[in-house]
Formats: C-alpha cells, sequence, structure tokens
C-alpha cells in the first residue's frame, strides 16, 4: 500500500517528478503516482484527494506550473501533510507557480519546495513519516552521513588536483 501519493497536473511535469519518485525508492518509500488536472478534473481531483487517507496515503507531494492549483486544493481537501513543488515555467521562470503555492490562505498550509525541488520534496515526505518508522528514520540518518562524506571527498579532490583540473573534470 502507497503511503505518498504523487500528483502532477500534466505529464509535462514528469521529468521533475521523477526525481521526487527516485528519492522515494531509494528509501523504500511506496508511492502512487497520477497526472490529474484539477481544473480540467475537478471531480477526478476531489475523489482523489478526499479518498486518499482511506487508501493509506499519508503524505500528498503535488507539483504544479503556472497558475499551480493542484498543491493547495489538496490541502484544502486532504487532512494531512501537502508538499508543494513549483514547476519552471517557460514565461515567468516557475515564480508564479512558487507564489501560487507558497501563498495559502490561513489555516490551508501547503510546505513548499523550491522550483523543481521534486527531490527535496521526497525528503521532506521520508522525515513526516520517519516521525513514527524508525527504520526510515535510520535511513535518513544515513542520507544525512552520505552527503556529509560526498562533500568531504570532493574538497580532498580539489585539495589534491587544484581547483582548474578540477573544473576541467566536472
Amino acid at each position: 500500500m502507497a503511503t505518498v501519493g504523487i500528483l502532477m497536473g500534466s505529464d509535462s511535469d514528469m521529468p521533475v517528478m521523477a526525481k521526487a519518485m527516485d528519492q522515494l525508492e531509494e528509501f523504500g518509500i511506496d508511492y502512487e503516482v497520477n497526472v490529474i488536472s484539477a481544473h480540467r478534473e475537478v471531480d477526478v481531483f476531489v475523489d482523489y484527494a478526499k479518498t486518499a487517507e482511506e487508501r493509506g496515503i499519508k503524505v500528498i507531494i503535488a507539483g504544479a506550473g503556472g497558475a499551480a492549483h493542484l498543491p493547495g486544493m489538496c490541502a484544502a481537501i486532504f487532512d494531512l501533510p501537502v508538499i508543494g513543488i513549483p514547476i519552471h515555467t517557460k514565461s515567468v521562470g516557475g515564480v508564479d507557480s512558487l507564489y501560487s503555492i507558497v501563498q495559502m490562505p490561513s489555516g490551508i498550509p501547503v510546505a513548499t519546495v523550491a522550483i523543481d525541488g521534486a527531490k527535496n520534496a521526497a525528503i521532506l515526505a521520508a522525515k513526516i513519516l520517519a516521525v513514527s518508522d524508525e527504520e526510515l528514520k535510520a535511513k535518513l540518518v544515513k542520507f544525512k552521513e552520505d552527503l556529509k562524506n560526498q562533500v568531504q571527498a570532493k574538497n580532498e579532490k580539489l585539495g589534491e588536483i587544484g581547483y582548474k583540473e578540477y573544473l576541467k573534470q566536472m
């Protein structure tokens, strides 16, 4: 049974949203993924959000571009955490999406990550779920340690070969 619901308003959002799916898989978190338009399929969307919790969904990650109503509408219907991912847009670079998601009215919060920040959305979902899952919490601790080790390895390489050679290898 999936514990995270991943929604996107268009399949054009898939390349960004795939980063969340990849990260959830790395943590061993089950998820379901759907393309549902809050504007074009209102009835389908409302049914999804109203029944998500009874299907076992504990967190929804919703990506949206432009007017970006999908995350906010999820938060209005779904009683558990919603994480919004503003998707980069050609016209305004995703700032329109960011403002649309982050400017929710009082009482309807949406946790919001950076524009195209799907990986961070998955990590945040994992942290929310880890509150009641010690095994997942241990995976997050290891993940954080791995990040630290990656930075230290890069610093050591920089010290060994110098910045000019380092740049050539990037």
